[in-house]
């Protein structure tokens, strides 16, 4: 089984390079279009991607984190390989607790790179939703 995060390094970026093998969540670099870019495995879930997300943000020097990858969903319609562009997601685990948020948190997208990702699946003519 090809990971996602190889796969997308591997197909769309040129001079790839493995910067990172910590936790088996290997990472890579490399240039799409001229521009450096990584991709970076996550793990399973809201706590895992937390621990990802502020190394990136914070180790790396990250500005912009596009999540990829897999969810569930209750809507029949929805089939398996389907194309979602989410604007939040919440957890119901306590997670968002080690950061003093009550209740269940949502991090949100930024709406203008969501809106240009729908746009570039319309453009494509890949089904969304």
């Amino acid at each position: 089984m090809t990971l996602a995060r190889k796969y997308i390094a591997e197909r769309y970026l040129a001079d790839v390079v493995c910067y990172s093998r910590i936790r088996g969540m290997n990472g890579y670099t490399g240039y799409y279009k001229g521009k450096k870019v990584s991709v970076q495995g996550s793990g399973m879930g809201i706590p895992s991607m937390g621990i990802y997300s502020y190394e990136l943000f914070n180790q790396f020097g990250v500005d912009t984190i596009i999540r990829v990858g897999t969810c569930g969903a209750i809507n029949r319609e929805v089939e398996v390989g389907s194309l979602i562009f989410a604007m939040g997601c919440c957890t119901n685990s306590n997670f968002p607790a080690q950061y003093h948020l009550p209740g269940s948190f949502a991090p949100i997208a930024d709406f203008e790179l969501l809106e240009q990702a729908v746009l570039q699946a319309r453009q494509m003519g890949v089904p969304c939703r």
